[in-house]
């Protein structure tokens, strides 16, 4: 049991957490034909924007209703309902998220009788799904924000009714916010190695990939969950769920549809990637193909060849929850130490983790802790490139956002191959780090200056 412990700050000096509301739009962007439509300031969505575009590197689709200091105070009520009917006028998505932000949940914003209100008026647009959440920036992280968007689609998409396996070879898949569009096509393909066919929700896999389009480019999102897909989850053999997270979502799939589900808190190593695997033959009742085997015994050999460099380093991360769980359950496995661990916000499973302390609090927190531990790698997003330059320790950049990379997105992390490639990762940067370390010199030295020292060593030309 991890002792939990709270930062007593009274602010974030160099924040790690983002906001739900930017978790609720990114379960919407892995929706197909939809539209994230955040309910509260412009500039507030300008900069969720930015986050994804710098992420993704792809033009994203997100609205605001453009709340004011007017609106504030007296309502905004009016905001919404022209947002909602100008979306569904120029865009006709097939889905509308309607996301509460901090400014929106303290006003007091009444969303279901606001919807009430635009389906009165505009009975023409009915056919679109509208779906409210309510993500204040104010509590939680990026990942319960959309932990509370699955599990509002899932209510609001899904038919509540129990029917018989229509489609003996479909699975639905939950998937949490720790996923990237590169472990979700994984995630796709293995299950295709069974001849089983994913339904994921949401599936930016398919829609924040990074592809072109004969259009060029949309208005709405390109790619993703289908509507009909959605509804049609009940018909599905089982579920998949993958981050628990998603524990609330997939408990309300499973009341709604009565299909049984399989639940794992990560696909990273071997043991996880063992279970996963068995789940998906016990399902499809078939045997395990032998490229699995093939992925599984190249894995197995890289733990070996990487023991040397990654056996007893010292590792800080930082991360949401479910992130930070699958890194301390795969990296001890792989002989590691981890010596820090931030969470960005609390959760009631980060007791159960595998560490003898978990703070919540932020960034610079985790510079404390790897400091004083003596850190010889640190596990974060983009923002913690500025600590480690400081500590003097290589960054392995994991998380949301990935902002001073390219391909970020595109880096896969689960699965056989993906936890190979991470330890691959890990090891080359410790190793590189060694490398790094220049050579003792004793005060008392009395050889050659450096200067000279260098100049021997370059190539003939090189000096100056």
């Amino acid at each position: 049991m991890a002792e939990i412990v709270s930062s007593e700050k009274p602010l974030a000096v160099n924040p790690l957490k983002i906001s739900q509301p930017v978790g609720a739009s990114l379960a919407f962007l892995g929706l197909a034909q939809a539209m994230p439509l955040e309910h509260g300031a412009r500039g507030c969505t300008s900069f969720n924007k930015l986050f994804f575009m710098r992420h993704f590197q792809e033009p994203i689709a997100l609205q605001t209703t453009a709340m004011d200091q007017i609106a504030a105070v007296i309502g905004a009520d009016g905001n919404v309902v022209d947002a909602l009917r100008t979306i569904a006028e120029k865009n006709a998505p097939e889905v509308i998220g309607l996301i509460t932000t901090a400014l929106a949940e303290t006003q007091g914003a009444d969303i279901p009788r606001t919807v009430k209100a635009f389906r009165e008026r505009h009975p023409e647009h009915d056919g679109i799904a509208i779906v409210p959440v309510s993500a204040s920036d104010t509590l939680g992280c990026l990942e319960t924000g959309f932990a509370a968007a699955v599990e509002a689609i899932i209510a609001a998409l899904v038919p509540a009714s129990v029917t018989a396996v229509r489609r003996p070879r479909q699975v639905n898949v939950l998937a949490s916010s720790m996923l990237s569009p590169a472990d979700i096509e994984a995630i796709r393909e293995w299950m295709e190695a069974f001849g089983l066919q994913a339904v994921v929700l949401p599936d930016i896999g398919d829609s924040l990939d990074g592809h072109m389009i004969e259009s060029g480019f949309s208005t709405l999102t390109y790619g993703g969950t289908p509507r009909a897909a959605i509804a049609a989850m009940g018909e599905s053999i089982a579920t998949l769920v993958i981050g628990n997270s998603l524990a609330r979502a997939a408990n309300l799939l499973r009341d709604r549809t009565g299909v049984p589900d399989h639940r794992f808190a990560s696909l990273a190593g071997v043991e996880a990637c063992d279970a996963f695997t068995q789940t998906l033959s016990d399902i499809a009742r078939r045997p395990v193909p032998a490229r699995l085997e093939r992925h599984r015994a190249q894995l197995i050999d890289a733990m070996v060849d990487c023991h040397f460099q990654i056996g007893a380093a010292r590792i800080a991360i930082a991360a949401d929850a479910d992130l930070l769980e699958a890194f301390l359950r795969f990296l001890p496995g792989a002989g590691a130490q981890v010596v820090a661990a931030v969470a960005s916000a609390r959760a009631r499973r980060l007791a159960e983790l595998p560490v003898e302390r978990v703070v919540v609090g932020d960034l610079e927190d985790l510079e404390t802790l790897a400091r004083v531990a003596r850190a010889d790698l640190l596990i974060a997003n983009s923002h913690g490139t500025e600590i480690t330059a400081r500590l003097g320790i290589p960054l392995l950049r994991a998380g949301f956002p990935l902002s001073d990379v390219y391909g970020g997105h595109a880096r896969c992390q689960v699965g056989y191959r993906g936890s190979r490639q991470v330890l691959f990762d890990i090891a080359n940067l410790l190793a590189a780090r060694q490398r790094a370390v220049p050579p003792y010199r004793s005060l008392y030295w009395q050889g050659t200056p450096r200067e000279q020292e260098a100049a021997a060593a370059a190539p003939a030309g090189l000096v100056t």
